[in-house]
């Protein structure tokens, strides 16, 4: 196992705060467990990431709590988060947002 470092794109950081915003807006403080639960799942990566599997050109977790998927690209030992992005959206639009942020 490797450790390494993991950074937001500015893109990865809005899709975070919206989504923290929209689950806000559903009921108060859900949207601040939304951000622990993501937080959570991205510190993993600084020891898991690269073992799951690619879709649209990128590695994909999904996140333990909530029906979201981060997306990210390894250079040596840094993680590239590119989004954060909801599952229950159209396949092509993700396509579609994730062919747009190649780092």
């Amino acid at each position: 196992m490797k450790l390494r470092e993991v950074f937001l794109l500015k893109e990865a950081t809005i899709d975070l705060e919206e989504s923290r915003l929209f689950y806000d807006l559903q009921e108060k403080g859900v949207g601040d467990f939304f951000f622990d639960c993501l937080i959570s799942d991205l510190e993993c990566l600084k020891f898991y990431s690269g073992t799951h599997s690619k879709r649209f050109g990128f590695y994909r977790m999904f996140s333990k709590r909530f029906p979201f998927a981060i997306y990210y690209e390894i250079d040596n030992d840094i993680v590239e988060v590119v989004a954060i992005l909801d599952m229950r959206r159209d396949p092509s639009l993700i396509q579609s947002k994730l062919g747009r942020r190649k780092s």
